[in-house]
């Protein structure tokens, strides 16, 4: 009975993003979190490319798995990209493309990477640059939670 109990409250891996699951987590936290429409607004934005982008990568993972050639490849790369816009928009275009902006170059570089591993067809590179690309996002998000302008 008790071990019945613990199945039912463990979460559901298909229900739960794995691909993207702190940038979806800090998207989620950002809505909960914003002190404003405009500012909460964006976080909604930048969760529904989360989600969206956590979809077409589950969907190139299979196709990646089965060596195939498909659409699905090619979409995840604009979801991404897609995904890193509405973040850059999210912490602040000021931010973001200050000079040297750290979130801006760890975002894109794993972006990138990601691209990479599709176009080579090499899944051990998607899952590793997926992990980058995740805490990139999932950083650049939380960090605007600390900022005082960010809470306004």
């Amino acid at each position: 009975m008790n071990q019945h109990r613990k199945l039912a409250t463990m979460p559901v891996a298909a229900r739960e993003p794995t691909y993207l699951p702190l940038a979806v987590s800090a998207a989620r936290a950002a809505i909960e979190a914003a002190r404003d429409q405009r500012k909460a607004a964006n976080a909604e934005v930048v969760c529904r490319y989360a989600e969206a982008a956590e979809l077409a990568a589950s969907e190139c993972w299979t196709i990646l798995v089965a060596g195939c050639d498909s659409p699905a490849r090619r979409v995840l790369t604009g979801r991404l990209r897609s995904l890193t816009e509405a973040t850059s928009r999210y912490v602040g275009l000021d931010c973001w493309f200050r000079a040297g902006s750290p979130h801006r170059q760890r975002v894109v570089g794993a972006e990138m990477r990601i691209a990479e591993a599709v176009t080579d067809g090499d899944g051990a590179e998607f899952a590793e640059a997926f992990v980058g690309y995740d805490q990139a996002v999932a950083t650049a998000i939380v960090s605007t939670l600390s900022r005082p302008e960010a809470r306004d």
